[in-house]
């Protein structure tokens, strides 16, 4: 299994320092890149991605590198800072990127409407979270995220309790 681990907290910031070696240690492969210096811009919803240039996002902030590795390794696991007991600025920034998976044509789901996938990739999420959070409503919010990707979430969980999350990739 190989493992990627997108840290939007600072590189020096012990719970993910913690969280990073915890998870590292259960995987075969594992990637970390530090998404805190990448300064991550918010999606623009220029839609280009989707018609322009498919797959391919217009805003040249280093993000290729991450899309990349969610189509590379097996499992992704994103760490985040919370604002306002949610995820904060930069994981929104981050997850909100992700729609070049995606194309624009959406079709039904199991009764729900869901995009049509560019990739013929299951994608596996999880989230560990710093700071105080409402949780279910994290966990609601991530399983929407991955089930509009065609994903599974791996679960979502403080970072204090990374060893759980490597229990579940």
């Amino acid at each position: 299994m190989s493992l990627l681990i997108v840290n939007t907290l600072p590189c020096d910031d012990p719970e993910a320092i913690k969280a990073i070696d915890i998870l590292s240690r259960e995987s075969e492969e594992c990637k970390v890149i530090n998404a805190y210096e990448m300064n991550i811009k918010p999606c623009i919803g220029c839609n280009n991605c989707w018609l322009k240039t498919p797959g391919i996002c217009s805003l040249k902030d280093g993000y290729e590198e991450l899309i990349k590795g969610y189509l590379r390794y097996d499992e992704t696991v994103f760490i985040s800072g919370t604002a306002l007991d949610f995820a904060d600025h930069r994981m929104k920034n981050v997850i909100d990127r992700l729609l070049p998976l995606a194309t624009m044509y959406t079709h039904f789901v199991d009764g729900q409407c869901r995009h049509v996938p560019r990739y013929d990739k299951k994608f596996r999420f999880g989230l560990l979270y710093s700071g105080k959070a409402d949780e279910e409503y994290l966990k609601l919010w991530f399983d929407r995220v991955t089930l509009n990707f065609s994903g599974e979430n791996i679960g979502v969980f403080p970072t204090h309790k990374a060893k759980e999350m490597s229990l579940c990739i």
